[in-house]
């Protein structure tokens, strides 16, 4: 798992910091303050997880998901790492037995002038989820190791993210159009096949009263052959 990119030389921004998960396949990331929380609540991205701890003061904790993968997606361990992360970042939190994390897809969180720095409040409460964390000192240590400092250019990795997806549907779009123009093609062509219409057109057929004169027509050629 390589950490997000740092832009050395480019205008320092907010400072990250960057964790790879114990398991090796995901970046977890945090600010060091408030206000570089207030940036990554701005600048986050539609794979990202947002964790903190329950009405406690705690750092705010980002989950970078793939694509396409959703909250069930995280693995337990991964949950550890994100929550476990959170309690040892809260001044009253780390030194608590047991402390509450709530996480949601960043997407959810939303921010009103009126909030201060770090503050935050969710579009949808019922799409926040609740799990416990206990003192860990052995996850703590292990992610630590794969700690790094970085001053990402956020607004530009949310830009690229944005071109990526428009891509993505437009991509999308065209196979579906491309799909769907194929199945009424091919609907089209097995209707010609199965149309009663194209059987009995009369190009195709011999009526009755064509049947009959051709019957007595060929009879009496054969009589006037008998008589001669």
């Amino acid at each position: 798992c390589t950490p997000l990119p740092c832009f050395s030389g480019h205008k320092p921004g907010a400072m990250v910091f960057y964790f790879k998960s114990r398991c090796g396949n995901y970046t977890i990331y945090m600010g060091k303050d408030q206000y570089e929380n207030d940036e990554l609540i701005k600048y986050g991205l539609d794979t990202d997880v947002w964790f903190h701890v329950d009405d406690l003061s705690s750092a705010h904790v980002y989950l970078r998901l793939k694509p396409n993968e959703t909250m069930d997606d995280i693995k337990d361990d991964c949950l550890l790492d994100c929550a476990t992360l959170c309690k040892a970042n809260s001044i009253q939190g780390c030194k608590m037995k047991e402390v509450t994390i709530i996480y949601t897809r960043w997407k959810n969180l939303k921010k009103t002038a009126n909030m201060v720095p770090g503050q935050v409040t969710y579009h949808r409460p019922q799409n926040v989820r609740r799990m416990k964390a206990e003192k860990n000192n052995s996850v703590v240590n292990a992610l630590n190791k794969t700690k790094e400092e970085c001053f990402p250019d956020l607004y530009k990795e949310q830009q690229d993210r944005e071109k990526e997806i428009t891509r993505e549907n437009k991509e999308k779009k065209r196979a579906e159009d491309k799909a769907r123009k194929a199945a009424a093609l091919e609907a089209k062509m097995r209707k010609e096949e199965m149309s009663y219409d194209r059987i009995m057109k009369d190009d195709n057929m011999t009526s009755n009263a064509e049947t009959k004169a051709t019957a007595d027509s060929t009879a009496a050629e054969e009589y006037e052959d008998d008589f001669f």
